[in-house]
């Protein structure tokens, strides 16, 4: 008997072995998390079901990340058309209050990006200078959206009993294809300067360090933005520029890359229904230059109102 249970034992204890002391495994399989796309305040998956998994330099796997499509393009279009309305009515005092909460709410959530940014092989230095400058973006952008229109409004003289007013409006839904290689800050300064002057978008992010845009869609959905005025996509350039450019429902393109193909093709396809065409392709986001009024309006239309003035008696027209 005693023999038996010396042998029962041993068979036993090669098992124990494998485990660790709470009886949880010593190795076990990391489970990527899956980043969906932002449109409408919502965080839809991909219609077309596909996704990829962005790799850094040392060869990690970063996340499983949404391969967009025409369909999910189309309907971030739908979104931000139907909130361009209320944004663009909204006081402009408003829309700065709303982007200085993204930049509270981003300030709150900065060490997350930043060890974000750090596995998409930013050293710890460039990460923290990264997220601080995006936070301070914001603000900076937060303060121009009650200001430039009186710095870009004009009265204008004019040979008849009119006052003559020119002021800038939102020109309406902007499509944007950020900078690839600037996954926040740059993100961050092309938003902000298109939103602050009332007009709404449709983003497509970094493809190859996409982790921090979809990162922001959560800041920005905790941070009183309505749903749609910011939709970000992720996926690849090549599939989904022709649609940036072609759309009838969208009025302008910010497009920040240097690649002459796609901006030529860009140009042609923005023709059919004369949206306009920008440009952010020799930019550094770190610098000052990443930041002015004029990016404000770059998306911006000039609308003139002439409103008829009495002359009394002798009284000539004038201001």
């Amino acid at each position: 008997m005693a023999e038996a249970i010396i042998k029962k034992e041993n068979v036993a204890s090669p098992k124990l072995e494998k485990s660790q002391s709470n009886g949880t495994p010593k190795k076990r399989l990391e489970i990527l998390k899956t980043y969906k796309i932002y449109i409408g305040g919502k965080f839809p998956r991909t219609e077309s079901g596909r996704y990829y998994s962005p790799k850094n330099q040392a060869g990690e796997k970063l996340a499983n990340i949404c391969l967009s499509s025409r369909k999910d393009f189309r309907e971030a279009v739908v979104a931000a058309r139907n909130a361009q309305g209320d944004w663009g009515s909204r006081s402009a005092f408003n829309r700065g209050q709303i982007l200085y909460r993204i930049a509270e709410m981003l300030e709150g959530r900065k060490t997350q990006f930043i060890d974000e940014l750090i596995k998409q092989d930013a050293t710890k230095e460039e990460a923290e200078n990264e997220v601080l400058l995006s936070i301070d973006r914001l603000i900076y952008y937060a303060g121009w959206c009650d200001k430039f229109q009186q710095l870009y409004s004009t009265v204008n003289p004019v040979a008849s009993s009119h006052f003559n007013f020119s002021v800038p409006e939102p020109t309406g839904v902007v499509s944007i294809i950020a900078p690839q290689q600037s996954p926040l800050l740059g993100l961050v300064s092309v938003i902000a300067s298109v939103i602050s002057g009332g007009n709404t978008c449709v983003v497509l992010s970094s493809f190859n360090k996409p982790l921090c845009a979809v990162t922001f869609a959560e800041v920005i959905n905790s941070s009183d933005v309505p749903g749609g005025v910011i939709n970000i996509l992720t996926g690849k350039i090549s599939e989904l520029a022709s649609y940036f450019a072609d759309h009838m429902d969208v009025n302008a393109l910010v497009f920040c890359e240097n690649d002459d193909d796609i901006q030529k093709m860009i140009q042609e396809k923005a023709s059919l229904n004369l949206k306009r065409v920008v440009l952010y392709n020799k930019i550094n986001w770190l610098t000052n230059n990443g930041q002015s009024p004029y990016f404000i309006m770059d998306t911006q239309e000039i609308k003139t109102t002439w409103h008829p003035i009495e002359n009394i008696g002798g009284a000539k027209a004038g201001y």
